[in-house]
C-alpha cells in the first residue's frame, strides 16, 4: 500500500515555443523557424525563464566541464575550454554516480548527496541558452541502500526521480528549487520493497509497481501532489532502466520498452516490442546524447540495441566483440559510440550495424568483467566522447565524428574513479 509521506510545492509553469533573443543553435536539433510538433518538445514541464536562474550569467557557448570525484569523495572540475582547475570541496565516499549535465547524484549508501556543477544548457527547442553560476553541495536526500536515480531533460525546471529498493521509497526532487540551492522533495512515497524505479514526467513521475507475488508488473504516474493519476497506469513486465529522450521518457520493459509523452498535463503511454524472431538479451541501460530521440543499450555480450523513440523503431547492431558500455550519439542512427573489453572505443554506423572506427586500448586496467567495468563511464557530447580510466588518472576525449582520434588525455583535479561532463 503506498502511503504518502510529505509533499512539496512545485511550481509548473507553461512551456514556451515562440522564438527568443541569445542561445546557439545545435545541428541535430529542428532549424530556427521551423514548427514542432507537441512531442518534439520537452517531456518534462519547462519554465518561461529561458532556465536563467538568479545571479547566473548567460554566456554565448556551452560551458563544458569534467566533474571527477574520487572514491573518498573529493570533488574536482576541469574546464573544457581553457583548461582550467577548481576543487569545490568534497562529499561522502561514493558508490555509484548519475548525472543530468547539471548535477552528479553520488550514492553513498545512506542516501544521495547531490554536487551542483553550476553549468548547464536549456533546451529551447529549436535553439540553446547556456548558463554559468558557482559551483555548490546542496546537501543529501536521506535514503536506505543504494539508490536508483533517473533524471529529466531541464536542470531547473521539472524533477529528478530517487528510487529506494530496499526499502521501496520513491522520492521527487524539484528541479527548480535545486536550481536555487535548496532540496525539496516533492513527494516521498513508501512501496513495497523492489526492485523498482522512479522515473520523472511532466509535473510528477511514474512509480513502478509490483503484483500480487512482488514482481514489478508495470508503471503508475503520480503528479506533483503524489497521488496517484487515475486511469494513468501502464503494463510493463520486469522494469529496469530509465531515460529521458527528446521525445518521451523510456522504460526498459522484458519486451520492449515503454515510451511515456507528456501531453497537455496528462502522461500518454505507448508501447515499441522487440523486434519479432530477433534473439538477444533485452536492454535495461538507456544512454544517449541529452535530448537527442535516440538511446542505445547492451544486449549482453552480443551486442546492442538501438531505439529510434521518433519513428518508434528498434534495431538490434550484433558486434564481433564483447561491449561493456554503449551511448547513442546522433539524432538519427549515424554514430553510436562503445567501449569494448579490451578498453577500446568504439565507433558504429547504427544505421548500417557496421563499425566505422575504433581506438587502440586506452583503458590502463582490464574491463573484461562487469564488476571491473563499473567504473568506467562513457559520455557523449556533440562532438565529442569522453571515457574515464581511473588508474591512470586521466579522461580520454574521443574525437568520434572523426575516425575515433584520441583528441586529449585529460588530467582531472581528482582521480576520475567518477566522472561527468557538464555544461551539457
Amino acid at each position: 500500500m503506498r502511503t504518502l509521506r510529505s509533499i512539496a510545492p512545485l511550481v509548473v509553469v507553461a512551456l514556451i515555443l515562440t522564438a527568443c533573443a541569445g542561445g546557439a543553435d545545435d545541428p541535430d536539433a529542428a532549424p530556427a523557424g521551423t514548427a514542432t510538433t507537441a512531442e518534439e518538445s520537452s517531456p518534462q514541464e519547462s519554465g518561461s525563464g529561458h532556465g536563467e536562474i538568479e545571479g547566473a550569467e548567460e554566456v554565448a557557448e556551452p560551458q563544458l566541464h569534467l566533474v571527477s570525484i574520487d572514491r573518498t569523495g573529493a570533488v574536482g572540475m576541469l574546464n573544457l575550454l581553457d583548461g582550467t582547475t577548481t576543487e569545490p570541496g568534497s562529499i561522502d565516499p561514493p558508490t555509484a554516480v548519475t548525472s543530468d549535465g547539471r548535477y552528479l547524484f553520488a550514492d553513498t549508501g545512506a542516501g544521495v548527496e547531490i554536487v551542483d556543477s553550476g553549468v548547464w544548457t536549456w533546451d529551447h527547442v529549436d535553439h540553446f541558452h547556456y548558463y554559468r553560476t558557482s559551483p555548490s553541495m546542496p546537501g543529501t536526500v536521506a535514503g536506505e541502500g543504494p539508490a536508483v536515480v533517473s533524471t529529466s531533460g531541464n536542470a531547473t525546471t521539472g524533477g529528478t526521480g530517487v528510487f529506494f529498493p530496499e526499502s521501496g521509497e520513491a522520492v521527487l526532487l524539484s528541479n527548480e528549487a535545486l536550481s536555487k540551492g535548496r532540496i525539496e522533495e516533492v513527494f516521498r512515497l513508501e512501496t513495497e520493497p523492489h526492485e523498482g524505479l522512479a522515473a520523472p514526467l511532466g509535473s510528477g513521475a511514474l512509480v513502478t509497481t509490483v503484483d500480487e507475488a512482488g514482481a514489478v508488473s508495470g508503471v503508475e504516474f503520480h503528479g506533483a501532489d503524489g497521488s496517484p493519476v487515475d486511469g494513468a497506469t501502464a503494463p510493463c513486465a520486469d522494469a529496469q532502466g530509465a531515460a529521458t529522450t527528446r521525445i518521451g521518457v523510456v522504460v526498459g520493459c522484458a519486451d520492449g520498452v515503454l515510451l511515456a509523452t507528456y501531453e497537455e498535463g496528462e502522461p500518454q503511454f505507448e508501447r515499441i516490442a522487440f523486434p519479432d524472431g530477433t534473439q538477444a538479451p533485452r536492454a535495461t541501460d538507456f544512454r544517449g546524447r541529452k535530448g537527442r530521440p535516440a538511446v542505445a543499450a547492451l544486449a549482453g555480450d552480443q551486442g546492442f540495441w538501438l531505439l529510434d523513440t521518433r519513428a518508434r523503431e528498434w534495431q538490434f547492431v550484433p558486434t564481433d566483440v564483447p561491449l561493456v558500455q554503449v551511448s547513442a550519439a546522433s539524432d538519427d542512427d549515424s554514430h553510436v559510440v562503445a567501449v569494448d573489453r579490451q578498453g577500446r572505443v568504439r565507433v558504429y554506423d547504427g544505421e548500417a550495424g557496421a563499425e566505422i572506427a575504433a581506438t587502440d586500448p586506452l583503458l590502463a586496467e582490464a574491463v573484461a568483467t562487469p564488476e571491473t567495468a563499473a567504473g568506467i563511464e562513457l559520455t557523449v557530447d556533440r562532438e565529442r566522447a569522453y571515457v574515464n580510466d581511473p588508474a591512470a588518472g586521466v579522461v580520454h576525449e574521443i574525437d568520434y565524428r572523426g575516425d575515433a582520434r584520441v583528441a586529449r588525455s585529460l588530467d582531472t583535479p581528482t582521480t576520475p574513479d567518477f566522472v561527468a561532463e557538464t555544461g551539457r
